[in-house]
């Protein structure tokens, strides 16, 4: 189900006094941060939010939202989730698509084997981990790197995945032996 906002980035934390905010950054333009965006604070509906100025520091922007002027305000605002309007996003081309489409759609091996479906997308260390969840409820994590990903059909909704040897061992075995018991 396709959202009307996608995430483009999670506030990590304050950076210095002055209100600014170090993101962790999905996207890949930070120019975004020019147009319009919003922010979601936890089950909160999003609020519209705007950037007094941005810049790049390791890697990652900083930004200083208009109405954040010292560093109590920008800890108010740690973990908030910074989306970008559907509308509002660049044309991608036909072979692309948005993380926020994948959700929940079948999780597939090369086998064609249902592994369950993908429940949702973290980022830790800036890198894309997904969060599988199993027919059987457990939940299998999953790196979510180019090279591992064969298809995604936008019409079953299904992504195949190409893990390398080994990696979903212990995910797979574990509902296996489930299975043997029952």
């Amino acid at each position: 189900m396709a959202s009307s906002h996608i995430l483009v980035g999670v506030v990590a934390r304050p950076h210095g006094v002055r209100g600014e905010l170090c993101v962790d950054w999905h996207a890949d333009s930070p120019e975004l941060l020019d147009g319009p965006l919003w922010l979601r604070l936890g089950s909160r509906p999003p609020r519209p939010a705007r950037v007094a100025q941005w810049r790049m520091h390791k890697g990652r922007p900083l930004v200083l939202f208009e109405g954040v002027a010292d560093r109590d305000a920008a800890e108010a605002l740690r973990g908030a989730e910074l989306l970008v309007a559907r509308e509002d996003l660049p044309d991608i081309a036909d072979d692309e698509f948005y993380v926020e489409d994948m959700i929940g759609c079948a999780v597939l091996l090369e086998s064609g084997r249902r592994i369950g479906a993908l429940d949702h997308v973290e980022f830790p260390a800036g890198q894309p981990l997904w969060s599988i969840r199993a027919d059987d409820g457990k939940e299998i994590l999953f790196p979510a790197q180019p090279q591992f990903i064969a298809a995604f059909d936008p019409d079953a909704p299904s992504v195949t995945i190409a893990p390398p040897e080994g990696l979903l061992d212990i995910y797979l075995t574990e509902q296996r032996d489930q299975k043997e018991r029952s």
